[in-house]
Formats: structure tokens, C-alpha cells, sequence
């Protein structure tokens, strides 16, 4: 149908940074964002608005193909719309009445049977945070991702009781996912694809489904972690055999698909938030990241306000950008953001050299094993060429690799691609080298062929060991699969890819929060998807091991919602803050955990406050809390204009009095960091943190204050005493830190000392990081 128009006041201009979905001279989608309460009466809907609005920015009326001008509509986390349009329409628009942001879109990507125990989560006799919590019945998670295998044993309702009647979600149906998909255990299945094919064409329905049915695998691994029920027997091809069970084995599951080939997009994404809070869920699990911008322009970071504002706990994955620094994403303060680490568990695969050497290494290949006793001949194409060097497609030559372990330095394609290129080049077998940026840390991979992971070190030393070999003594080696070990020491250690701090857009807040298990996790798998994730592999397991901070994510989603089902009155920063303030920042062997990549000692930008412990978060005596409120008041001191705090919490804000009652860093957070300006000997280096502190630890107590001061700072806690009378009493503390001056820093360079804030009342240790990073200025 033809729409009337009618053009809206130009009031506002728009700043669109970033890199954006879609050609840089033409259409693109943008996410607008507008005051619920602004429609013109003229318009029976608040659709009708927005469709006029898009058609007079875009340059006058007339008729709009079939489907008209929107992607979306927004309704519960935020209110607002996507559509396609230049971006002089964007422009336009942003003066529009009510519209409060326009925001380009951004294409985000993807980023067991051992870490319920590792986790101390037994399940008979029940561990306490599972028996308070009667193992999260009946609290909803909502697992955005790329849909779900909704036979899956891990997905069955065998003893649940029924649906909860609050739950308002729907259950799609399509391809693959036929009416009846949902049970008492999936409650809830949707899919969002206008946005990926407003930019990217309808799909492939060939190669893709339009359905929640997940044909990656990603969404079904990371829904079964976050609330798998027991299974046994679990294993991938022979490995980490045992019961497979998620965090939550009795928490409900919504699955929300919003990746697609193409990747996710922030327009689907958004939808998905929306749903997920009219749907009335209880725990958001996001494993998926990509552009670190302004909060007000990251529509990640707009959803997941709206749904802890409406009291849903966002769980987000830090990213896979490690070891290097300020590599963290998804780092808005409301969201809680997980890195990964290790269990003590490992899949080894040694290389033996002809030479007697052994390089460690690790595998879940369980094919066909490489004859006992034979040494093969290894070849490194590297002197030949990058692509041959790295096993790009094509590039290997059959008659120099049949027959052979090849050896892949990785980097470009994926660690299963290189595999595959090996296997159809006639190669016996690979072994996948890191590179200097890569350091030590290994993944372990369900490879096509016999093939192990070895770190840079040994890489380094297998490819001289080839150099330095003749046609009369050539390089011989073999892989030897040892199946699994348990009882690592040391572990958990902090995986080499997960993502660093500093936080790039508020230092002031520490991220990532935490970290949780995300190497080497076993969960559940599709049937119609082979354990490498690549078109060639035929092989079918009901579970597979995968790596990444989406791994450690659902663990910390899980446990919120175990949390939120024994605390039924916190909020999502009180449960953040419970899971932070009872992290452990020492392993098994009782040192600082360390930094898988470099094998030292590991710091806060790598694992936040620490690593997960469920059983203690449970009772953390007290916990700082934070009510929407106060992140308009920590977005007001990052000297955001009130444009840009109205485009994320949907409220006017009056910033002039936030910025006289303190600055930025006093957000009332469970961490502490400071960031000073190191300009000579004199400089002031001096700043104070305001908190307050919730008791809900049971009746009265008193705490006193232990401080382990940062290398070189001086810091005093006023008062060092709280007195609490009772359950619920809130307390505030200023902490005073002080840094001396360093009497030579480089140009451009920066120190970072770290140490931490412990109240104590006997009984409970309630530990927040304190972050002091010295900036020396650049001259």
C-alpha cells in the first residue's frame, strides 16, 4: 500500500563512526533510535511514523516496494527502528522530531563434561549453589547466537515441571524446525535475518535455513553450556569422556539466531534484544563481538542497557584478539564481559623428532592414527611461498607433500581449512605451528587428518630441524595422541586468544570483568554438522570441543542465572559484582595463574577480578550495587553531551550535576582503576574512589578494610571500618590513592601496578582489583 508522508522538522545532526555495514558511497543500514513518547498524533502507529519519516528523508513520497522501508521495529529494550538509506538520508533523519541517534550498523562475529566439576558443581550430593537454586528452574536464558538443535539430548524436558507462566516467547517454526520443536526445556525459538539480507541479499536457502535451526553448531555448543541437561554417556571422538552437563541444568533456554554466513548483524541483533525482554527472560548470553565504539553508537551496548534496565543479566564474551593489549570488546560497564581460561584438563599430541626431540602439543583428532613406529617425512613449504607456508587452498604441491606431515604456520584461514587443504593435498599428516604474536597458546581441534597444535617455541624449533635437513637425512617425525589427562597442573592459566584490557572506551572500569573456562569445552553439537565445522567433514559426534571466550561466556550466563534463581531480588549488578568479588586470581599450584601465551605471571587486563568461583559467589557477604541511574551519571562524566546519554538509556539527563558530584571512575563499581598522567617529577597523581557496599550476608557484621597497595602508590580506605545492623543496610567508603612519580618513562610508554581492596569480616572475603596505569605523555 501507498504511504502519505508527511516531512519532520530537521532539529539534530548525526555523527556515524566506525566501520559500518554496507558500500561507503551508498545504502547502508542504520539502527534510529527515538523518544518513546515523541509520536505526532497524525500517526495511528508508531510503524506509520517511522516509515514517513525513512521515505521524506530519503527525498519526498510516493510508493515503497512491498514490505516497506523497515527492517525492524523496536519496542522493549530500547524504541527506535532499522532501515536501509543513504547517508544524507541518515542525516536527515537524525534532525528528525524525536529521534534521539542514528547509528550505522556494524557486522559482529562469533567469538562440558569437566568444568561443572572443575568448577567444584557436583551434582550428588548437589553442590550449594545448585541445591539453593533447584539447579535454576524456572529463570529463562536467552542464548543469542546462531539457533539451536532442538532434538538434542541436552535440550530434553524429561522432568521439568511446567513452562513458567510468566514466559511470553513464541516458538518460530520453519526448515528443519518444525511446530512442536519447543518443549519445557527450549521454551522459546525465533530467527532475525532482515537485517543481514536487507545488506547482504536474500540467502542462500541452500546453504543456509530460514529457521532457528542451527547449521553452524556455535549456538548449540554455547545454549548446552549455559544449561545443558545431564547426559551421559558424552564425549567427542573418543575424548573427555564423562556427563555432560551446562551451569543451569534446569534453567529454561529461548534461542535467539541472529548469525548467519554473512555474520550478525547489530540490526538483528538489536531485534533480538528486544524480543528477549518482551519475551520475559531472566539471563541474556551473548558469544558474539567485533567494533569496540562509543557506548552511544554501539548498538550492543544500547540493547543490553534496555535489558538490565528491565532487570535481565547480560552476559557477554570478552573477544578472541589476545594476547595483545586493548584487544577486549563488549566492554559497557552494565554487560558482564568474560575472557577464558583453562581447566586441568589437556588432549595431548606430541610431535618425535628423527632426532629424538619432543615438542608438545595438543589434539582431538580421532581418526585413523599414524602407523606405530614409522617416522614420516616433514616438509615446510615456507621457503616457497606465504600462501604455501600458511596452507592456503591450492597451494601445496601433492607431489612434494603425499605422503608427508606437513607442517602449517597458522594465520589467514582457519586451523580446520588448513587440515582440510593437508588432507586433500595427500598428506599424511600437519602439525599447526604458532607464530610469534600467537606465543603458546594451543587449541585443540577435531582435524580431518592426523594433526596436532604445537606453540611457537617448537614451532621455531621444527622448522629449523627441517631447514637444516639433506636429501641423504631428511627431517623425519610422527604425532603421538596420548587421548586425555586430567589433573593439569598448573591450571586454570588464561588462554592465549582472550581478550585484553585495558577497557578502549572507559579505562575508568575494569574489563574483562572475569574470566571462566573457554579451552578445549565439550558441549553439545548438531547431528548435521562435522566436529571440524568445515563443508568436507562427514563425520558426525553429538558433542564437540571448541575453544574461545564464547565458550566462557554461557559458564558465566549459567551461573547468573543460578544467582538470580537463589537471590531472587538482586539485580544484574549485584550478581556481577558477586561473581567478581569471590574470584580467584591463584591456581592449582598456588601461584598468580598464568599467562598461557608467555608462561608468565598474568595480570588484571588479563583476567579481570579473577577467575569464576561459583560456590563463593553464592554467599559474598556484601556486593556493590548499581541502579540505572548511576550509569547516566558515569556517562555524563565520560563528558558525554546529553544527546549522547539519551541515545543509550532512553531518558533525559542533566549532566551539570553528575559532573560536580565526581567523575567518571566513582561509577560504583566492584573494581578500582586509575589512569594518571606521568608528566615529570612533580606531577599530581592523585585521585579518590566513592563506593557503597550492600550487606547481604545475613543480619549484623562488621568488616574491615585490607589493602594491598599498587607498586609505588599509597592508598588509605576512609572509614577502614563498617559496621553493618542488618541484612540489606548499604555503607559508603571513600578509597584515597596516590601514585609517586617515576623518575624515567619513555615517551608514549606506560606503567601498570595492580593490587587489591579485600573487606573482611572473618567469614567473607569481598576482593576488588585497584588499577593504577602511569601514561607517560608523547613528546
Amino acid at each position: 500500500m501507498p504511504r502519505h508522508l508527511l516531512l519532520p522538522p530537521l532539529l539534530l545532526l548525526v555523527a556515524a563512526v566506525g566501520a559500518s555495514a554496507g558500500d561507503a558511497g551508498g545504502e547502508r543500514t542504520y539502527i534510529v533510535r527515538v523518544d518513546a513518547d515523541a509520536k505526532p498524533s497524525a500517526f495511528p502507529t508508531h510503524a506509520h511514523w517511522y516509515e514517513s519519516a525513512v521515505l521524506a528523508a530519503s527525498g519526498g513520497g510516493g510508493e515503497w516496494p512491498e514490505g516497506g522501508p523497515l527492517i525492524h521495529t523496536y519496542s522493549s529494550a530500547l524504541h527506535g527502528f532499522s532501515a536501509r538509506m543513504s547517508p544524507s538520508a541518515a542525516a536527515a533523519l537524525a534532525g528528525a522530531h524525536g529521534v534521539s541517534a542514528v547509528l550505522p550498523e556494524h557486522v559482529r562475529r562469533l567469538d562440558t563434561t569437566r568444568s561443572p566439576r572443575f568448577l567444584g558443581m557436583l551434582s550428588s550430593p548437589p553442590s550449594a549453589i545448585l541445591a539453593d537454586s533447584d539447579f535454576g528452574s524456572d529463570l529463562v536464558i536467552a542464548v543469542i547466537d546462531t539457533g539451536i538443535s532442538p532434538a538434542h539430548r541436552s535440550f530434553r524436558d524429561r522432568g521439568l515441571g511446567p513452562v513458567p507462566p510468566r514466559w511470553r516467547g513464541v516458538c518460530a517454526s520453519g526448515p528443519g524446525f518444525p511446530p512442536g520443536s519447543c518443549n519445557r526445556k527450549l521454551v522459546g525459538a525465533r530467527f532475525f535475518s532482515a537485517g543481514y539480507e536487507a545488506t547482504s541479499g536474500r540467502m542462500n536457502e541452500t546453504a543456509e535455513v530460514r529457521s532457528p535451526l542451527d547449521n553452524d553448531g556455535h549456538g548449540t555448543h554455547t545454549a548446552s553450556i549455559a544449561a545443558g541437561r545431564y547426559v551421559f554417556p558424552a564425549s567427542t571422538l573418543g575424548y573427555a569422556r564423562g556427563v555432560a552437563s551446562g551451569m543451569a541444568p534446569k534453567a529454561r533456554l529461548a534461542a535467539y539466531k541472529v548469525c548467519w554466513v554473512g555474520g550478525c548483524f547489530d540490526s538483528d541483533i538489536l531485534a533480538a534484544f528486544d524480543a528477549a525482554v518482551a519475551d520475559g527472560v531472566d539471563v541474556v548470553s551473548l558469544s558474539v563481538g567485533g567494533a569496540v565504539v562509543p557506548y552511544y553508537l554501539d548498538a550492543i551496548a544500547i540493547g543490553a542497557f534496555g535489558a538490565t534496565e528491565a532487570g535481565i543479566v547480560v552476559s557477554a564474551s570478552a573477544g578472541n584478539g589476545g594476547p595483545g593489549g586493548l584487544s577486549v570488546t563488549n566492554v559497557a560497564p552494565w554487560m558482564t564481559t568474560v575472557g577464558a581460561g583453562s581447566m586441568d584438563r589437556a588432549f595431548p599430541a606430541n610431535v618425535r623428532l628423527g632426532n629424538g626431540q619432543v615438542l608438545d602439543g595438543v589434539s582431538v583428532y580421532g581418526g585413523p592414527v599414524l602407523q606405530s613406529g614409522k617416522m614420516y617425512e616433514l616438509v615446510y613449504a615456507g621457503a616457497t611461498s606465504y600462501s604455501a607456508s600458511t596452507c592456503l587452498d591450492g597451494s601445496l604441491d601433492q607431489a612434494a607433500v603425499r605422503g608427508k606431515i606437513v607442517v602449517c604456520d597458522r594465520g589467514v584461514n582457519s586451523r580446520a581449512a588448513k587440515g582440510d587443504v593437508v588432507h586433500r593435498a595427500g598428506a599424511a599428516g600437519m602439525v599447526l605451528a604458532n607464530g610469534a604474536f600467537d606465543g603458546e597458546g594451543l587449541v585443540a581441534d577435531c582435524h580431518v587428518l592426523p594433526a596436532t597444535a604445537v606453540g611457537a617455541a617448537a614451532g621455531e624449533k621444527l622448522r629449523k630441524y627441517i631447514a637444516s635437513s639433506t636429501p641423504q637425512k631428511p627431517a623425519t617425525g610422527t604425532i603421538l595422541f596420548e587421548g586425555t589427562h586430567l589433573g593439569v597442573h598448573p591450571a586454570p592459566v588464561v588462554a592465549a586468544f582472550s581478550a585484553r584490557g585495558p577497557n578502549p572506551q572507559s579505562p575508568e572500569t575494569l574489563k574483562p570483568d572475569l574470566i571462566a573456562p573457554g579451552l578445549n569445552i565439550l558441549a553439545a553439537w548438531p547431528s548435521g554438522v562435522g566436529p571440524a565445522g568445515i563443508p568436507s567433514d562427514s563425520r558426525r559426534t553429538e558433542f564437540n570441543i571448541l575453544s574461545g571466550t564464547s565458550m566462557a561466556c554461557p559458564h558465566v550466563s549459567g551461573l547468573a542465572a543460578l544467582l538470580k534463581a537463589a537471590h531472587p531480588t538482586w539485580s544484574p549488578a549485584a550478581i556481577k559484582s558477586a561473581l567478581m568479588t569471590t574470584a580467584y586470581t591463584r591456581d592449582n599450584s598456588n601461584g598468580t595463574m598464568l599467562d598461557e601465551s608467555t608462561g608468565k605471571v598474568a595480570d588484571v587486563f588479563d583476567f579481570g577480578a579473577g577467575h569464576v568461583d561459583p560456590m563463593r559467589a553464592m554467599d559474598p557477604g556484601l556486593v556493590y550495587d548499581i541502579a540505572p541511574a548511576d550509569y547516566v551519571n558515569f556517562l555524563c562524566n565520560l563528558n558525554y553531551t546529553e544527546q549522547n546519554v539519551r541515545a543509550i538509556t532512553r531518558r533525559r539527563a542533566d549532566c551539570r550535576g553528575a559532573r560536580r558530584a565526581g567523575h567518571a571512575g566513582n561509577l560504583n563499581y566492584p573494581s578500582l582503576s586509575a589512569t594518571f598522567v606521568a608528566d615529570g617529577a612533580k606531577a599530581k597523581m592523585r585521585t579518590h574512589f566513592i563506593r557503597t557496599v550492600t550487606n547481604v550476608g545475613g543480619g549484623r557484621s562488621a568488616y574491615r578494610a585490607i589493602v594491598r597497595a599498587p607498586e609505588g602508590c599509597n592508598v588509605t580506605v576512609r572509614p577502614d571500618r563498617l559496621a553493618f545492623r542488618r541484612d540489606g543496610q548499604k555503607l559508603s567508603f571513600t578509597v584515597h590513592v596516590e601514585a609517586a612519580a617515576r623518575a624515567k618513562m619513555e615517551p608514549g610508554s606506560s606503567v601498570v601496578r595492580s593490587g587489591a581492596l579485600t573487606w573482611s569480616d572473618g567469614r567473607h572475603a569481598v576482593v576488588s582489583p585497584i588499577v593504577v596505569t602511569l601514561q607517560a605523555p608523547v613528546q
